[in-house]
């Protein structure tokens, strides 16, 4: 950040008073802008026969590999709608959403991921814009190889076996960078 989004003045980085953190504050108006992680929000769209729905992405990060609909959570939404819209933009798909069901902290890219059960109300659905395919997988057949996120395998391996145990229940993770 260079320039105040209330003044246009310079900004610089400084410690505030009673604070433990270095922020960008304006230099003219002393307004201090705070930078906070990303909300990254999606589902597990689950059709009657239990196949899951992913899409193909066609944008990066990760281009190519597969996903569950997920995405940034907007102002003025909550997470369940951020979900239900995510849904919509990647796959045009309708859902009913349910429980939330796992929570990954990202820190080292300022992001935290939540994903919520639910339910695909019909089978008309397209990829989106943000898509290259969208399908409907069976366990055995989900593509474990090209997923293009670490949460996203977590979740669908807890997921697929909360299901075949009867219980699900919530996943919640720190992860650290991935080694290289």
């Amino acid at each position: 950040m260079k320039f105040c989004p209330e003044c246009g003045a310079p900004v610089e980085l400084s410690l505030p008073q009673d604070d433990h953190r270095e922020r960008h504050v304006c230099t003219v108006c002393g307004t201090i802008h705070y930078q906070n992680p990303k909300l990254i929000v999606g589902a597990i769209p689950e059709w009657k026969d239990g196949r899951i729905l992913l899409c193909r992405r066609a944008i990066e990060p990760r281009s190519g590999l597969w996903t569950l609909p997920a995405g940034f959570m907007e102002n003025g939404e909550t997470t369940a709608q951020a979900a239900a819209r995510e849904t919509m933009e990647e796959a045009n798909a309708d859902i009913e959403v349910h429980d939330l069901y796992a929570m990954y902290n990202l820190p080292y890219i300022n992001q935290v991921q939540l994903l919520y059960r639910a339910t695909l109300l019909n089978l008309d659905f397209s990829p989106g814009v943000e898509s290259l395919e969208v399908e409907l997988f069976g366990e055995n057949e989900i593509p474990w190889d090209t997923l293009a996120f670490r949460p996203i395998r977590y979740t669908l391996e807890h997921y697929f076996s909360d299901r075949k145990r009867g219980d699900f229940i919530f996943r919640n993770a720190d992860l650290t960078p991935p080694k290289r």
